[in-house]
């Protein structure tokens, strides 16, 4: 989310200070209305990925969406548009006739997808068996057919997760900052384009609930109060998702800045000022 412009404030993006100390990439470079896909970022990070190494420099890769780590580390399936009345089609299906209903068949025809797929994850089953029954091939072939942006061995990666409790915390006040100091501006600015809201950037976490506010269907205070949850759900949904995705990689488990800093200088083995 950090890609748009128009979210400066509720994204939490680098101050223009801290991005004129050293450069920065791919923060704020795209309007709410390109609704960016993860293909598009890919492939405009592996020009910068370029571009640094051309300089001989090292990038530090920043973010915490775990579908976009993915599609950097492990390369991204370039698979077919699948018709939306498909994906409907199946999601009224399970709807009518409950999850289970459709497991059997993405099992017959994707059983790695259907094993790997939790329980009650009807999204991705949705997408699972509508690939695999409209390409005729199943998502896990498609997954296995990529390159990553980043080759085995030229990368190293660190996981920042500090306890959950005083991580919440600081979610909350952080939220209560940002309403003071201009994410209310944001949304309602967005608002007043007529933006689809299937777009990513009318999806970033607090934009539902300021918009609430904006129309008056809830007070500032119901509104801070509903961020901050979603807040917190995005937090531990990324800890669960480094937790099953990537449980070998080192972690660094403070909140603290300098702390994190010097941990990260000692577990990358480098001399960081």
């Amino acid at each position: 989310m950090q890609l748009y412009r128009d979210l400066s404030v509720l994204t939490a993006r680098p101050s223009r200070d801290d991005m004129l100390m050293v450069p920065h990439h791919l923060f704020g470079v795209a309007d709410a209305a390109d609704g960016w896909s993860v293909g598009l970022w890919l492939d405009t990070a592996r020009r910068v990925l370029d571009d640094i190494a051309r300089w001989r420099r090292t990038a530090i890769v920043v973010g915490g969406t775990g579908l976009y780590l993915r599609a950097l580390t492990r390369g991204l399936a370039h698979i077919p548009p699948i018709p939306r009345e498909v994906a409907e089609r199946l999601a009224r299906e399970a709807g009518a006739a409950g999850e289970l209903a459709l497991r059997p068949r993405l099992a017959q025809l994707d059983p790695e997808a259907e094993a790997r797929i939790a329980r009650g994850d009807l999204q991705r089953l949705v997408r699972a068996l509508a690939v695999a029954e409209h390409t005729g091939r199943p998502l896990t072939a498609w997954h296995a057919d990529t390159r990553p942006a980043l080759e085995p061995g030229a990368w190293r990666a660190i996981v920042l997760e500090p306890p959950r409790a005083p991580l919440y915390a600081a979610c909350d006040a952080r939220l209560a900052a940002m309403f003071e100091t201009g994410a209310v501006e944001e949304v309602r600015a967005l608002m007043a384009r007529g933006l689809d809201p299937a777009l990513p950037a009318m999806k970033a976490v607090g934009v539902r609930d300021i918009a609430a506010l904006l129309e008056g269907r809830a007070t500032r205070a119901e509104a801070l109060a509903g961020a901050r949850r979603e807040t917190r759900r995005y937090a531990k949904r990324q800890l669960t998702w480094f937790r099953n995705q990537a449980p070998d990689w080192p972690r660094i488990e403070t909140l603290d800045p300098d702390a994190q800093w010097r941990s990260l200088a000692e577990t990358a083995g480098a001399a960081l000022p």
